[in-house]
């Protein structure tokens, strides 16, 4: 099952190779609005508050997962999905799947992070505790936001239905993160985000139960 699921995320990273104007439209669209962000903020005369400037990182954040990690079943032909299962178990290719975005969130959003702070500051006092934080998010938007894409990849219009699902789903792990990341800017102490940061892993391992249990009905489907 471990060969299984680290030939399919190769299989991601070769496509993502390959096709490099999908990935190349995610980053294009990351610094255009952190860009706008710049525009906005750093020309006028107010300075960008650092709670303004925390939630406004993870909004972009969002919004940028879900752009990237909504083309993950898109992208697939019904050819090489019904390929796929005569080949593998739903359980591995949920399971690569996942990984695989939550990599790559990881990666985006760890670039995201230093083009942002570098056009508009880096107020962050405990820079450990928010590269855990960022890492994190990153798993819990890869698991959810992939297990959502394989629902709206069911239905015609899947760019809505991956919106209308998203958004109550991931608002809860959100709110937890921009939380989380505001103690890190005020450089408080681990102790007082422990039982913040083990909430996030918890909903981290359910996202990845729920789409480990469930994707196989949405494969028989």
């Amino acid at each position: 099952m471990l060969v299984q699921i680290l030939t399919l995320i190769r299989k991601e990273f070769l496509l993502e190779y390959r096709q490099k104007s999908a990935l190349s439209g995610v980053l294009l669209y990351l610094s255009s609005t952190i860009f706008v962000c710049y525009l906005s903020f750093s020309m006028g005369k107010n300075a960008l508050h650092p709670i303004t400037w925390n939630a406004l990182l993870w909004i972009i954040l969002l919004f940028i997962s879900a752009n990237a990690i909504g083309k993950s079943f898109l992208q697939e032909r019904e050819g090489r999905l019904m390929y796929f299962y005569t080949l593998f178990r739903p359980e591995v290719l949920i399971l690569a799947k996942m990984l695989y975005n939550a990599v790559l969130m990881f990666g985006i959003g760890g670039l995201g992070f230093l083009m942002y702070a570098l056009v508009l500051g880096n107020p962050i006092a405990d820079m450990g505790l928010f590269v855990l934080i960022l890492a994190l998010g990153a798993i819990g938007l890869g698991f959810s936001l992939t297990f959502i894409a394989s629902i709206a990849a069911q239905a015609q219009n899947s760019a809505t239905l991956m919106a209308v699902l998203g958004f109550p789903i991931t608002l809860p792990l959100l709110l937890l993160l921009i939380r989380l990341s505001k103690n890190a800017l005020d450089g408080l102490a681990w102790s007082v985000s422990y039982d913040k940061l083990l909430m996030v892993g918890l909903i981290d391992l359910l996202c990845l139960a729920l789409g480990y249990l469930l994707f196989p009905y949405i494969w028989r489907s």
